[in-house]
């Protein structure tokens, strides 16, 4: 039997509701993020669309130009959500009205989410066929599906299977034959239940609140591109922050970029499939337009979220007008001094050619120093050639690291020039900040390199400026430190103090610390372990030797001593002393008598002038 309740009448209860359990995220990204920029753009105005699942309600904000249905499990959440839909339904799929089609079904949290426990269980195929029925022909359905093998789980220290939560009510893996594992699988799926797949996404760092959705056909092909790259490493780095990991999943994410398996890396994916309108020709191509190539969260300063578009001049920077996207450059900050963002800037081509660190990187681990000094040298020219006349750096170039430099043979070019320096900065202040960065991170990630272990951060930071055939000493190297402080300290927002505790961090970074504000990877936090080993092996070898040579001194010395003694008791010596004795108190007195005489003459002299 159906009932409505308020507010509103708004929620329908056909039955088995679940009365006392919650499915909202609780880890929300600002304007829902890019799963919520791409829901966006893929509702037309005026648009019929079922919601099926729990979602952030900002992407149900994100929808405010559509006629939203929410189907839900949870009435707790339906009172939640109840003023950003038009209707919601409750008690899972076996309640939607049998005479409702919709234009859009978005089911972006999954199939799992969609089944009340307190009804008749579909199954995830029975809930897949719910949901294509409800689907007018024509329409498209946004499913999204976790990837049994992803990143996440790979570098989990808690094992899938061994879930013991309330919401672990399935849990699926590669033996769970009623849940499609791999995109191959998914794409049968979709065909057997009668549709089209269309575009498929890669979702990083997590499926359910992704950061990063990249085409994973684009993964596949462009392995090298530095874009790529720098997005996998941002948004896995960013993602398991404060975590306890089993290894880096930034490098994992880029290693297999690499490879060409970061699609089938990914911990999710969402596909784009439509319902042919035409039953008789399902094979019909699904008409996707104008999709992004990739769609990423931006940190702080925000400015929305920006995607990648695919043209017929390659890859353009664009900038999704989505609802609460349009933030200050600056915010209230002293710190923000230093650096703002500038959302104009990405507007422009994206530039191809691999990331300036991978290369490095690679030639380090290599030990092929004469890539590391072409490279380094062709980095150190190109920013020499932003300065202007007095030998500073403006704009964008003044904050180009080697995470934000692409390489295309021997060009260079900014990849996100969205980052701007407030003031111009000294051109060897630019590139001992870029060293200093690629220093501290070639050795707090524990990479083998072709240089003495002994050597510190700021040392290694003049070696590779040395490479670069500049000449760094510490004391620019120093101000390259409280340069990156400052604009760190834009990034994250941070006030005057948190700047000036950053900088004390900075400057105290060892060789043997861990990888500051990244996961806590047992691999590298074991490496980290190996080097505080090595170096306090070193250090007591050295103060070993110091005692053994102050010991051996101090023997030298007694012998001396002994030797002294000895020949001070002798008759030779007594001989020699009452021989030198008096020679010693001639001398003297002629000393006396010579400073007398001068004292005497003095005045004389001087009264004859």
């Amino acid at each position: 039997m159906t009932t409505e309740t308020a507010p509103a009448g708004r929620i329908t209860l056909p039955g088995g509701e679940m009365l006392a359990w919650s499915d909202l995220p609780q880890q929300r990204l600002a304007d829902g993020g890019p799963l919520a920029a791409l829901a966006a753009r893929l509702v037309p105005p005026g648009a019929r669309v079922l919601v099926a699942g729990p979602h952030d309600p900002a992407l149900l904000d994100q929808l405010g130009h559509a006629e939203v249905t929410c189907l839900l499990r949870s009435h707790p959440d339906a009172v939640a959500l109840a003023q950003r839909a038009a209707h919601l339904v409750v008690g899972g799929p076996a309640g939607l009205p049998d005479d409702e089609t919709y234009d859009v079904v978005i089911a972006a949290a999954g199939l799992d989410p969609v089944e009340s426990v307190e009804g008749t269980r579909l199954g995830w195929d029975g809930v897949l066929a719910r949901l294509v029925a409800a689907l007018r022909p024509g329409g498209a359905l946004l499913l999204r599906v976790d990837n049994p093998l992803g990143l996440h789980r790979l570098v989990a220290t808690t094992p899938w299977y061994a879930g013991r939560e309330d919401s672990a009510w399935t849990i699926g893996g590669v033996l769970d034959r009623t849940h499609p594992a791999n995109r191959e699988q998914l794409r049968e799926r979709l065909t057997a239940a009668g549709l089209r797949a269309g575009a498929c996404w890669a979702a990083y760092p997590d499926a359910g609140t992704p950061t990063a959705l990249l085409d994973a056909d684009h993964l596949d092909s462009d392995a090298g591109s530095g874009l790529f790259d720098a997005v996998l490493h941002g948004a896995c780095a960013g993602g398991f922050t404060g975590d306890t990991v089993l290894q880096d999943p930034a490098r994992l994410a880029v290693d297999a970029l690499h490879a060409g398996r970061a699609a089938d890396l990914a911990p999710g994916w969402l596909v784009l499939a439509h319902r042919p309108a035409d039953p008789a020709d399902p094979g019909t191509p699904p008409v996707d337009g104008d999709l992004p190539v990739a769609l990423v969260q931006t940190g702080r300063p925000g400015i929305g979220v920006l995607e990648v578009r695919h043209g017929p001049s390659g890859w353009r920077w664009g900038r999704l007008a989505t609802t609460g996207t349009d933030l200050p450059a600056a915010a209230p900050f002293a710190s923000r001094e230093a650096a703002y963002r500038d959302a104009d800037a990405l507007s422009g081509p994206v530039p191809a050619g691999r990331l300036l660190r991978t290369l490095l990187l690679d030639a380090a681990l290599r030990r092929d120093l004469a890539a590391l000094r072409t490279l380094l040298h062709g980095y150190a020219g190109w920013l020499a050639d932003q300065a202007d006349t007095d030998g500073r750096i403006a704009g964008a170039a003044a904050l180009a690291g080697t995470d934000n430099v692409v390489v295309d043979g021997e060009r260079y070019a900014v990849l996100d020039p969205s980052w701007r320096a407030t003031d111009p900065l000294p051109a060897d202040v630019v590139l001992a900040r870029g060293l200093w960065r690629f220093a501290a991170g070639l050795l707090t990630g524990g990479y083998a390199h072709p240089w003495s272990s002994t050597l510190d951060v700021a040392g290694l930071t003049v070696v590779l400026g040395g490479l670069a055939g500049h000449d760094l000493d510490r004391a620019t190297i120093s101000e390259a430190v409280e340069a990156e402080a400052a604009i760190a300290a834009a990034l994250h927002g941070l006030d005057t103090d948190g700047r000036a505790h950053l900088a004390t961090e900075l400057h105290a970074v060892t060789p043997t610390d861990p990888p500051a504000g990244a996961a806590r990877s047992y691999q590298q936090l074991h490496e980290a372990w190996l080097r505080q080993r090595e170096e306090l092996a070193r250090l007591a070898a050295l103060t070993a030797w110091t005692e053994e040579l102050l010991t051996s001194r101090e023997r030298a010395l007694r012998r001396a001593e002994t030797t002294i003694g000895l020949l001070s008791g002798s008759l030779s010596y007594r001989v020699g002393r009452l021989a030198i004795t008096p020679a010693r108190l001639a001398k003297r007195g002629a000393r006396a008598a010579k400073r007398r005489a001068t004292a005497v003459l003095a005045p004389k002299q001087e009264e004859q002038q």
